[in-house]
């Protein structure tokens, strides 16, 4: 797989996740055609949701609660999936759950998940920062 960079942030900070393990097993895990329920595939659909930073110009307004998609506003700018913090933690949180009970199902190694971890916990340090100042969060990635 080619390398990928999540960007997860806010004013009060951001992280760059480069694991490409996050990206497939945590963002892209509604691909993985899982059966869930309904509030699991809401989860998995904000995550979906996070648009490729040097995407197509045409990136599509979406929204559900707590989040949307915000198209780039001028030529210095990309796309970002803007989410209140406490919706993309709870979206990361579900995701991670489903991710530790189908791990044997898709040969998800024991390195892979602890990598996907560290990774977590760094992101959550972003979002509690952007809890804390009261900000949205916003993420997107590149490949």
């Amino acid at each position: 797989m080619e390398p990928v960079h999540v960007n997860v942030a806010s004013a009060a900070g951001g992280y760059t996740v480069g694991n490409s393990s996050f990206f497939r097993y945590i963002l892209r895990l509604a691909e993985m055609g899982l059966p869930l329920s309904l509030a699991d595939q809401e989860a998995v659909e904000i995550l979906a949701a996070v648009p490729h930073a040097l995407g197509p110009e045409d990136v599509a307004f979406i929204s559900g609660r707590g989040w949307r998609v915000v198209p780039a506003q001028g030529e210095l700018d990309w796309p970002v999936l803007e989410a209140t913090p406490e919706r993309l933690r709870s979206a990361l949180e579900r995701a991670r759950g489903i991710l530790w009970v189908n791990a044997a199902r898709f040969q998800v190694t024991a390195g892979q998940i602890a990598a996907i971890e560290e990774e977590l916990d760094a992101v959550y340090g972003v979002i509690m920062r952007a809890q804390a100042a009261g900000l949205a969060v916003n993420v997107s990635y590149v490949i």
